[in-house]
């Protein structure tokens, strides 16, 4: 003979007792909690892992264009070191971006909510993707980056580099700086050069055009959005694999 179960003590034990005798409302409980658990799963994910940014300006090009979106890894740089090459995505150190009047303050309080809520769960890119910069690490801590060698290349602790992810009408720089990485710091440049106010720009700035560590969100490693798009983002080992570490 079968044992029944007894009856649950609370309310809400007794409710999905009855749920589980009705087929249909079942159903619903089991997709509200697949739903349910995906969502917590992707806002884990994107706090912890992953977040979603789109390219507000032309200064990665030809490597990233406007509007692309991309991924970032944000395991970097606390948990894996980031490395020469390295696209990442920062917060303005203080000083770079100009004060604005955003598009996103423009928008209704309803329409914040619900692209913050959209963002947290990594639906859409972060509202204030405008508010961060995409640059390529060229320098880091310890690095001797000089502008340029008699024959127009970067050198870095001595080592000439060759760019192959410049944008076909960038020159490695047309602003000559001798610089030295200091502790838990970057030196970032854009891969359209001509168009990038990166390191280079900011050297008048109590940070000196370098970016703390503290301030770097993640490695962009993967465009998203457009598909036309869609590709692994490339740090290009190979251009500095002959760079001694100082």
């Amino acid at each position: 003979m079968t044992k029944e179960r007894p009856e649950p003590k609370t309310a809400l034990g007794r409710y999905l007792r009855r749920a589980q005798k009705n087929v249909f409302l079942a159903f619903i409980i089991d997709i509200v909690s697949v739903v349910g658990s995906a969502l917590l799963l992707s806002l884990l994910i994107k706090t912890f892992l992953l977040r979603s940014f789109f390219i507000p300006s032309g200064s990665m090009e030809e490597t990233l264009q406007i509007n692309d979106r991309i991924f970032v890894n944000e395991l970097v740089p606390n948990v894996i070191p980031l490395q020469r090459g390295d696209v990442v995505v920062f917060q303005d150190p203080g000083g770079w971006i100009p004060t604005i009047v955003s598009q996103e303050s423009k928008k209704s309080s309803f329409q914040q909510g619900v692209d913050w809520f959209l963002s947290s769960f990594g639906l859409i890119p972060a509202p204030d993707s405008a508010q961060h910069l995409v640059k390529r690490v060229i320098g880091v801590p310890g690095d001797h980056v000089v502008c340029c060698s008699t024959d127009g290349k970067l050198t870095i602790n001595g080592v000439k580099i060759t760019e192959p992810y410049l944008a076909p009408d960038s020159k490695p720089s047309d602003l000559k700086f001798d610089v030295t990485v200091p502790k838990d710091s970057y030196w970032m440049m854009g891969d359209h050069r001509v168009l990038s106010e990166d390191s280079r720009y900011h050297q008048n700035l109590p940070s000196k055009g370098f970016v703390n560590k503290k301030f770097v969100v993640g490695r962009a490693f993967v465009i998203s959005w457009p598909l036309s798009h869609w590709k692994w983002l490339d740090n290009y080992p190979n251009v500095f694999k002959a760079v001694p570490n100082n």
